[in-house]
């Protein structure tokens, strides 16, 4: 019984973990002309050693900015599709709220997440391209789908593990 307890315990706060990562990578979806500019005004002070060290970085950084801007300023009805797809990650963070409640019954959501997570690496591979996005963005996207998995991989196995333990019979206490 101290095991099952310490085992959903552990699934839980790596869900909640995962969870709170989907809602943030979901919230930042949706300011992105203002995040482009925080981000081109850091590293044109504070931190501009990073781009000192990182030139194509700067370059990419001022090339998106000022292809966000020009789309805000004649169609901002553009980027909706990031508004939804921030939505999308917050849809997504709340179905994890199926195997924080009843992980064993639930365990498809974690597998579907995983599913997901290797699903990044191809999308970013053939899209990145057609799209001009440079291949060391594109690794930083991949790097997403591996980042996620591995919480996934960890959880579904403890979920594993508290199916077997919730199949097997009860020990009859031994009297003292």
């Amino acid at each position: 019984m101290i095991e099952r307890r310490a085992l959903l315990r552990r699934i839980r706060v790596w869900l909640v973990v995962f969870i709170v990562c989907l809602v943030l990578s979901g919230l930042t979806a949706f300011p992105l002309v203002t995040e482009l500019h925080l981000v081109h005004d850091a590293l044109t002070s504070w931190a501009g050693p990073v781009a000192d060290a990182l030139p194509g970085l700067m370059e990419w950084i001022e090339r998106v900015r000022d292809g966000l801007d020009a789309t805000d300023a004649r169609y901002p009805f553009v980027l909706y599709g990031t508004d939804w797809l921030a939505f999308a990650h917050l849809v997504i963070a709340v179905a994890f709220y199926g195997p924080y409640r009843d992980p064993v019954r639930n365990i498809w959501v974690v597998e579907f997440g995983m599913i997901a997570c290797a699903g990044i690496i191809p999308l970013a591979l053939v899209c990145g391209p057609i799209r001009g996005i440079p291949m060391w963005w594109s690794v930083i996207d991949m790097s997403f789908g591996v980042f996620g998995v591995i919480p996934l991989l960890m959880v579904r196995r403890m979920i594993k593990r508290l199916e077997a333990l919730e199949g097997a019979p009860a020990k009859e206490p031994v009297p003292a």
